[in-house]
């Protein structure tokens, strides 16, 4: 069995198309079709099912696939920590992050990247969800997700910071005087908030169902961004997480109000698939991770925010 036959099977998991997973792995389309044919002809049993074009694996095609996906990993970061070792660490950290959490990332990723100039950050905007499976799948090095919400599955995690929550409006709005909002009271605010498909979406909308409402908002986006071009206009207001602060701040004309803290608020952190021995890369952001008190800088930012309001 050669490394190489595992890479091709890899990429046709990936792909789904022999013609892609070839132009994938730098290869022709037959090439890469002998080389699965070969692997099949090895193992003894049968990987793809096959017709005019690819119609998907077998069982023991998927089962193929979750063992070729691993020892690629486990070879890349062979290769990964020889060359550290060789010449200092280099090669490319993969990071998933949540996009509630994208905006606090900078906090560790700058002093990685000063530590480790060789090293390229490759950064991806993930649903909590696709982190979890892309990890399963190798596919990352680490994700930034929440870690005690839904099924993150044998993962390690390392916690970053709690999240806490802030209603951001105008300043001359219908809460020009509080000091804090009920999640109650944002059943009759205009709202813009996340999309449903976002794990904060949902965890506004289960601390707003505890507080017998429902909220209904006029405008749903997939990123933090668009929240804040709508708020900017004063038109709307919309929860958002205190990390956020650390990018986009608070627009003019517009106060962050804290929300009355939940009864089970939700952390974020690292998570990393359990493997021995642990990814260098993987393992330099925990140690930059330790080292940065990041609950220390958002808190800190927030203070600096209410105390302004």
């Amino acid at each position: 069995m050669l490394l190489r036959q595992l890479e091709y099977l890899c990429a046709l998991a990936r792909e789904q198309h022999f013609g892609r997973a070839a132009k994938l792995s730098h290869v022709s389309q037959p090439a890469l079709s002998e080389g699965i044919r070969r692997l099949e002809s090895e193992l003894g049993v049968q990987i793809v099912r096959r017709g005019r074009s690819f119609e998907g694996f077998t069982p023991e095609g998927e089962r193929a696939v979750a063992w070729a996906q691993r020892i690629v990993a486990d070879s890349d970061a062979l290769r990964g920590d020889l060359s550290s070792m060789r010449a200092g660490m280099s090669g490319v950290l993969r990071i998933g992050a949540i996009p509630t959490a994208l905006a606090a990332v900078s906090l560790l990723t700058a002093p990685f990247c000063d530590r480790h100039p060789l090293v390229r950050v490759s950064l991806e905007s993930l649903s909590s969800r696709e982190i979890v499976h892309r990890l399963a799948e190798f596919d990352l090095d680490i994700g930034i997700t929440y870690i005690d919400g839904e099924p993150l599955g044998a993962v390690r995690t390392v916690t970053l910071y709690r999240e806490r929550y802030l209603l951001l409006t105008s300043v001359d709005g219908p809460f020009a005087d509080h000091t804090s909002v009920g999640w109650a009271e944002l059943a009759s605010t205009p709202m813009c908030l996340l999309a449903p498909v976002m794990q904060n979406r949902r965890i506004i909308d289960r601390y707003c169902a505890e507080a017998g409402v429902t909220v209904v908002p006029s405008v749903e986006a997939d990123t933090v961004s668009v929240l804040y071009g709508h708020v900017a206009t004063r038109r709307w207001s919309t929860v958002i997480a205190h990390a956020w602060l650390h990018l986009f701040g608070v627009p003019a004309g517009m106060r962050v109000i804290p929300m009355d803290p939940p009864r089970r608020p939700h952390r974020i952190g690292l998570v990393l698939t359990e493997r021995e021995p642990e990814p260098m890369l993987a393992h330099a952001l925990l140690d930059v991770a330790r080292h940065v008190n990041v609950r220390k800088e958002l808190d800190a930012l927030l203070a600096a925010h209410l105390g302004e309001a």
